[in-house]
């Protein structure tokens, strides 16, 4: 299948992807590539653009009696995918970001979203790995940034285990409690944008404070 149009589906509704998962790997083999789209999303600072909120989510729907798959078991393997990826993430940012950054061959790392997140973590501090784990885009310079700046890895272990399960759990069991019921179910495709257009509202509005920062008169 062509990646972009995988892609294309994925974001635009998950539900439909997931289903087809189970149909074609099955109930076990469906987490592997649930692990694998919330790792990357985390952990390579150049796809920011894969779905995190939507996906886990659509995923929790699934979670629910008769769906297919275990909820402690989803939680549990994405809490992983979540954590790892934030993980490699730090030590790709902690080795070769300097590299990367100067190179400016990564389109997705413009100077207005460097300044969000170095903002973020100015204003948070360490606390910033768990803030920055709701922000879609945010969430992925995040730990890259966090590696770029030598924060001590032990404290952004921490935090970045509190984000993980946090981020999983909470859009997870949204999706466990909610996905089923008649509106939700009729409504999916809008209420997945909903959520997109929600969680992206802090994001811009950070990126917008920054930009409208630097045309101020000094």
């Amino acid at each position: 299948m062509d990646i972009i149009q995988f892609i294309t589906d994925l974001m635009r509704d998950p539900r439909n992807s997931i289903a087809q998962w189970i149909t074609d790997l099955g109930p076990i083999w469906v987490y592997t590539p649930l692990f694998l789209i919330i790792f990357v999303e985390t952990g390579l600072v150049i796809t920011p653009f894969l779905p995190g909120d939507s996906l886990l989510f659509a995923a929790g729907v699934f979670a629910a009696p008769g769906g297919g798959l275990n909820l402690f078991a989803l939680i549990g393997i994405l809490c992983a995918a979540a954590i790892l990826g934030n993980t490699s993430n730090y030590w790709i940012g902690r080795k070769i970001g300097r590299t990367i950054i100067n190179s400016g061959r990564i389109k997705a790392l413009t100077p207005e979203r460097l300044e969000k997140v170095q903002a973020l973590f100015d204003k948070y501090g360490v606390l910033a790995v768990v803030v920055t784990r709701f922000l879609p885009i945010i969430r992925t310079f995040a730990p890259f940034l966090a590696g770029v700046g030598g924060m001590h890895f032990g404290r952004f272990t921490l935090f970045n285990i509190i984000g993980g399960v946090l981020w999983v759990s909470i859009f997870t069991l949204l999706g466990y409690f909610f996905g089923g019921i008649p509106f939700v179910q009729k409504n999916f495709e809008l209420i997945i944008i909903a959520i997109v257009v929600i969680s992206f509202i802090p994001t811009v509005a950070g990126l917008l404070k920054v930009r409208l920062g630097k045309k101020k008169p000094n």
